[in-house]
């Protein structure tokens, strides 16, 4: 079983959209893990049927009770989130605010606050309607640690290709070089850049192969919108070049990706045409380099 992950240098650069077309492509080949928990999506393009549904505890928050309180004002004096109140003589702590340091937990002389896991998200395994398994997560408001719930959607997909005697794990990474990302790429055997021909696109795929190169992990390009920027696509085509990275697909920019993604349908599904062409021979020199 090989691990492939699909990540760009920032939101909104078309990676979604491409790994739910691999997903289409690979269909009964792989499982499918949803790791950008942050703003996990891929459900819209998947119709997933929920099989398994995991409340997701990560991190403590704390409660001040009302007996037992001498009113002593420690915990509100020493938190440096001004996460606790004063309200109608009672002392309230801010979920919200409160990041889990236990300081007022420490300081309370009567032990009157209590600790209690954070639920900090929910956890689904399902099936899609491309015959395969989606691994996914939702991640509460204000919620941290999202590094740790990408781990558990990825350890779990790992797992259940194991199971169904897959050949891939599939993953969507969270944009970005930050803990979701590290924690999507670690141990990976082929990753996917997806770019686009700006300034900042550049400046963010040269970001993340730094990153990729750190961890020592193969990996392919593709540019999208190639052609809005013909100039920064080929600036583009010259880093690759030199850190002999392959380019597994230049796609132009084209509204059917939006109104694929309006009915709910990947463009490989969508487009019968030259995008789907490209993107289904982007597919197999994915799997043939994985596999080397």
């Amino acid at each position: 079983m090989k691990e492939i992950v699909v990540l760009s240098g920032k939101g909104g650069a078309g990676k979604t959209s491409i790994t739910a077309a691999f997903a289409a492509l690979g269909a009964k080949d792989l499982v499918l893990a949803d790791c950008d928990v942050d703003a996990a999506d891929m459900h819209l393009l998947t119709a997933p049927e929920i099989q398994v549904e995991e409340d997701f505890y990560s991190g403590k928050v704390y409660e001040v009770k009302t007996d037992g309180c001498v009113h002593c004002f420690k915990c509100m004096k020493v938190c440096h989130f001004d996460a606790v109140s004063h309200i109608d003589g009672e002392f309230v702590i801010d979920p919200m605010e409160c990041e889990g340091c236990g300081y007022c937990y420490q300081v309370c002389p009567t032990r009157t606050i209590e600790m209690h896991p954070r639920l900090a998200g929910k956890f689904y395994v399902s099936n899609t309607r491309f015959g395969n398994t989606l691994v996914h997560a939702r991640l509460g408001i204000a919620a941290d640690n999202s590094g740790k719930l990408v781990t558990k959607v990825r350890e779990e997909a790992k797992k259940m290709a194991l199971e169904q005697q897959k050949k891939y794990v599939l993953v969507d990474a969270s944009p970005g070089i930050g803990c979701p990302v590290v924690a999507s790429l670690t141990g990976a055997h082929f990753v996917v850049m997806v770019t686009e021909p700006t300034v900042s696109g550049l400046h963010d795929l040269s970001r993340v192969y730094e990153l990729i190169r750190k961890l020592k992990l193969k990996s392919g390009c593709i540019i999208n919108k190639a052609d809005i920027n013909p100039e920064m696509a080929g600036q583009i085509k010259q880093f690759l070049e030199e850190n002999d990275v392959p380019l597994l697909a230049e796609l132009p920019y084209d509204v059917r990706f939006t109104e694929a993604i309006s009915q709910a349908k990947t463009i490989v599904e969508y487009d019968q045409g030259a995008l789907r062409e490209k993107l289904v021979k982007a597919w197999e020199e994915v799997r043939e380099l994985t596999d080397k």
